[in-house]
């Protein structure tokens, strides 16, 4: 079984910053890719940022410049978010893709974390 355990979300006013973190736990082979996506009140899921354990990068437009996806070990990784506005009020959620073996057969599968709650308001 595999873990996502997310952390640092709150409450912060328009302008000032926040760093998400998710750490992967549990049994598994590698990790190719982690990413955030966020969940704005009664709005559809939505991607913000991935990174691959190549250290490519990929950003929504609206988060472009503000914020920023880094690694920190095989299993963990940040999100800087800068400039934080109202419109950036969601749930965040980290997903990984985890590559482990089910019955001796090596495979991949993506996996959520329970969510981080991120409110911007004055």
């Amino acid at each position: 079984q595999v873990q996502l355990e997310e952390s640092g979300g709150g409450l912060v006013q328009p302008g000032e910053s926040l760093r998400l973190a998710c750490e992967a736990s549990g049994s598994f082979v590698s990790i190719s890719a982690m990413g955030w996506y966020r969940q704005p009140p009664g709005k559809q899921r939505e991607l913000v940022a991935t990174i691959t354990f190549g250290s490519s990068t990929y950003y929504a437009d609206s988060v472009r410049g503000r914020f920023t996806i880094s690694r920190d070990s095989a299993k963990k990784v940040h999100l800087q978010m800068r400039n934080l506005k109202a419109e950036d009020t969601a749930v965040y959620y980290c997903k990984a893709r985890v590559f482990r073996y089910r019955v001796g057969v090596l495979g991949s599968d993506d996996y959520w974390g329970q969510g981080a709650q991120v409110t911007v308001s004055s």
